[in-house]
């Protein structure tokens, strides 16, 4: 008995199990046949008939089957995605399909991005699912190059609404930034098939596009150089080490980033002369954004007007005059890996200058580096900013005391001389030979030569380097060649007093002696009318003497001070650098001493004095009025005529 019992027990169960299998068979089946298919949906979907009179109530419905096909989503069927929809017509009408039921990562994602919170929070319209992906039907997978999220495609995808200045600004942004991309390397390299380019999403992220004031944002200034790392690995590692890099681990907001120097989406290599990391823009724009002005100098102590004193300097100012070669902010502090001179491993530490000024001047001493780029007249304390500073302020007070005499002794000469003025055109004394007008033409063309190009080293934005074309190495070439020839007259200046009597004669004549004190002293008196008498002068009074030895000093300081510039290397052998920087200052204020002085009081003798205006032109035939000579160089005029008729002289004199 108890073994039919749990016979029929058993059979009980099985059955028990059966009908349930069975049930829930039929029920799958009941519920899948009972469901709509897609040949059932498409048969409204893709008639054109039906989908022009459904079209014409606004309601989007067509369906390209064979579009479909090529979709991501071919593999799922209609009511996959419209699960409320069981038979047809719709009624209700269904709902709007959520993304979100299958994609919850890239939902929650893009919900906390600017996209969708423009959208719930200040009501703008901001770019959907679909407007990324494109029509839900014809959907493609980003590996596709006909998808909109095909990595070539990504910044065409974006440009639709970042390239609409209507659209962009009525959310408060910018559609500036979407052309800039397009003309970056970035955007020039995808534009030519580079698909290894940065694209938009590469620095913004796919879904959660934050804003950059957003810590979670990959271009939060914090974070962009673990973003930029994506591709530039190596420099990212560099920049790590680096006193901005560092400065940036630290959280100082004032410290640059990969964005600060090269721009955020216009991008350009550093070989365009447009890009803000070319090496003519460095100094100009980029790195003086942080180290011309005074804040990090009051919060970090970091020393500014490092823009206007490299620019100051050789190689700044054969920059702007177009040097290709000249050193830049780079040069000697590097690019990435820029570290403090403290740092041993720094290219401006002590222990390296040498080697990191050798890349341009091969031979640099220890001697050679002993100066400063960046000079900061009245600021910097080593010694050669200090004699440097004094050799400004004693110049200074020099030409004004100089020039400022001069105007006004000419001044009063000019003024007795002008009325009445007589011009005498008996021009038959002879006060130039051919020998000594030679050498007074190349002391004048050699002299405005190097002021020209002199000038136009200090200054390229002036009118002397615009003389020069504004070509850094023309300046360099004519500066150097006409410094030679000055030289070289003087030179020959020397063996023309030693191995001439004539030149030994005019050497001993121009020899100052106390009678010259005495005619300035009468001099004055006579032209500020306290005296009726006027000096005799000599061949050459103290007007002419002045002038030559000016002239003689000149050429040795300038001589000497230009030849240790030229030859710094070889100089720095045997002296420390600030030597040079010494000797660079007086070659400057020297120049400028010596060119006021040629328009002040030369110019005034030859040119603008009433007695020989419109000029002196003893320079051309080298002969002058005797009437002009006889008023000049009494002295000198008596001697010419004492024991001889003038008849005679005059004749000798028209021989010569």
């Amino acid at each position: 008995m108890m073994k039919l019992v749990n016979s029929l027990t058993c059979s009980s169960f099985r059955l028990s199990i059966l009908i349930f299998i069975l049930s829930f068979f039929a029920f799958f089946y009941w519920t899948h046949s009972a469901g709509m298919s897609n040949e059932d949906c498409l048969a409204c979907h893709s008639d054109p008939s039906l989908i022009k009179e459904i079209d014409s109530k606004k309601i989007s419905v067509h369906v390209d089957d064979k579009g479909y096909q090529n979709s991501i989503h071919a593999p799922f069927a209609c009511t996959d995605c419209h699960a409320d929809v069981k038979s047809y017509p719709h009624d209700p009408a269904p709902k709007r399909v959520s993304c979100a039921e299958c994609h919850t990562e890239a939902d929650a994602a893009y919900n906390e991005g600017m996209h969708s919170r423009a959208i719930r929070e200040e009501h703008i319209k901001a770019a959907s699912c679909l407007d990324c992906h494109g029509n839900a039907h014809l959907i493609l997978p980003s590996s596709d190059p006909q998808s909109k999220t095909y990595r070539a495609n990504i910044p065409q995808s974006c440009g639709v609404c970042h390239s609409e200045k209507f659209v962009m600004e009525s959310a408060g942004f910018s559609g500036q930034p979407f052309f800039s991309y397009t003309e970056s390397v970035h955007g020039k390299a995808i534009g030519s098939g580079e698909l290894r380019a940065a694209i938009c999403t590469d620095c913004h992220k796919s879904h959660d596009i934050r804003s950059g004031a957003d810590p979670e944002s990959p271009i939060f200034k914090f974070n962009i150089p673990k973003t930029c790392s994506q591709c530039h690995k190596t420099i990212e590692e560099k920049f790590s080490q680096s006193i901005h890099g560092r400065a940036i681990h630290r959280g100082n907001w004032q410290s640059p980033v990969c964005t600060d120097c090269h721009g955020i989406h216009l991008i350009k290599p550093h070989i365009d002369p447009t890009s803000s990391v070319a090496a003519q823009s460095l100094a100009r724009t980029t790195c003086v954004q942080c180290h011309e002005g005074i804040r990090l100098s009051q919060e970090f102590g970091v020393p500014g007007a490092r823009g206007r004193t490299y620019l100051d300097s050789y190689h700044g100012l054969a920059s702007q005059l177009g040097s290709k070669v000249a050193a830049n902010c780079a040069s000697c502090h590097g690019v990435h890996d820029i570290l403090p001179s403290s740092d041993p491993k720094s290219t401006i530490h002590k222990d390296n200058l040498a080697v990191t000024c050798g890349k341009c001047h091969p031979g640099a001493s220890e001697n050679f580096t002993k100066g400063k780029i960046h000079i900061e007249v009245g600021i910097s304390k080593d010694i050669g900013s200090i004699l440097t500073r004094w050799v400004r302020n004693f110049y200074i007070c020099l030409i004004i005391l100089t020039i400022g005499s001069m105007l006004i002794h000419n001044a009063l000469i000019w003024r007795k001389k002008a009325l009445p003025y007589l011009h005498s055109p008996d021009r038959t004394i002879l006060r130039m030979n051919l020998n000594q007008r030679i050498q007074h033409l190349t002391l004048t063309i050699s002299f405005f030569v190097l002021v020209i190009t002199g000038f136009a080293l200090k200054y390229p934005e002036s009118w002397f380097a615009w003389l020069m074309g504004s070509n850094e190495w023309v300046r360099r070439l004519g500066h150097r060649i006409a410094a030679s020839f000055l030289m070289g007259a003087g030179i020959h200046h020397v063996g023309y007093i030693i191995f001439t009597k004539e030149g030994w004669q005019i050497f001993k004549e121009f020899f100052p002696v106390k009678k010259d004190m005495f005619d300035f002293i009468q001099n004055m008196k006579y032209y500020l009318g306290l005296s009726s008498i006027r000096p005799e002068f000599a061949r050459f009074g103290y007007i002419e003497k002045a002038e030559y030895w000016a002239l003689v000093w000149g050429i040795v300081v300038m001589s000497i001070t230009g030849f240790m510039a030229w030859f710094e290397s070889a100089t720095t052998q045997f002296i420390p650098r600030w030597v040079i920087d010494v000797a660079i200052a007086i070659h400057f204020y020297e120049a400028i001493l010596a060119t006021l002085a040629i328009i002040v009081w030369h110019f005034y003798h030859a040119i603008f004095d009433p007695d020989v205006y419109p000029a002196n032109f003893a320079f051309w035939d080298g002969k002058v009025s005797r009437k002009w000579y006889k008023e000049e160089h009494s002295l000198h005029y008596k001697q010419l005529f004492e024991g001889s008729s003038e008849a005679e002289t005059e004749r000798n004199n028209k021989k010569d």
